[in-house]
């Protein structure tokens, strides 16, 4: 079955998993107001990551139903971040990684934020782009540390959707040791302050890892 799981992490908030696996036809098939997203549908996408911009939407809709009985379409602002359009006080976030979508919504927090990442040497290959040296010390050869390093940081580039962030110096985490499942100290660093964020993670598949954050008001 595509929908993996319905999980809550936070007294407010939903973590939602896809198993890609159905043709984009049958995706269509489960979007709500398809016309909608028929008109927001991006251009120039090869099958799969059509097939997985479609699944994340048709996840965060079944999110949504269960936190809401109030129907909305998903849009995106100006940075590229989803929102509910008339349900401003719900956070969403989306992530897609080869076969895998994940969605996470919460209830009174616009700040939340998702990755899934599938484990491969591409990580290890742009350390040097974006992860400092002490980052790069406690990774070490260590693929699935460095994918969650990335993965990591995505999930705080979205919680906070501010365009321009260098990855190696603004957004930085403390070194940490890799478990199946844990939680990883992450700092973002403006010009005038210093937000400290728990990340959590795990490894919903040997071949995958998930980070995310839900900043309750």
């Amino acid at each position: 079955m595509p929908l993996h799981s319905l999980s809550p992490v936070s007294a407010t908030a939903l973590l939602g998993l896809w198993h890609l696996t159905e043709p984009a036809a049958a995706l269509w098939e489960q979007l709500p107001t398809p016309a909608h997203y028929l008109a927001r549908f991006p251009e120039g996408r090869d099958e799969l990551r059509a097939r997985q911009w479609l699944a994340a939407r048709v996840l965060a809709q079944q999110l949504l139903r269960e936190l809401t009985d109030a129907p909305t379409p998903l849009e995106n602002d100006t940075n590229g971040r989803p929102y509910f359009a008339g349900l401003p006080a719900l956070g969403v976030s989306l992530s897609h990684s080869g076969e895998w979508v994940a969605a996470l919504v919460a209830r009174g927090s616009e700040a939340v934020g998702t990755d899934i990442e599938l484990i491969r040497p591409k990580a290890q290959r742009l350390a040097r782009r974006f992860l400092s040296e002490t980052e790069q010390a406690d990774a070490g050869d260590d693929a699935t540390k460095h994918c969650l390093y990335w993965s990591a940081k995505e999930t705080l580039y979205k919680l906070h959707s501010r365009r321009g962030l260098v990855f190696k110096e603004q957004l930085l985490l403390n070194p940490f040791e890799r478990r199946e499942a844990g939680v990883l100290t992450g700092h973002l660093l403006l010009e005038n302050s210093r937000r400290q964020h728990q990340i959590h993670y795990f490894q919903p598949t040997p071949e995958y890892v998930l980070t995310y954050c839900v900043e309750e008001r």
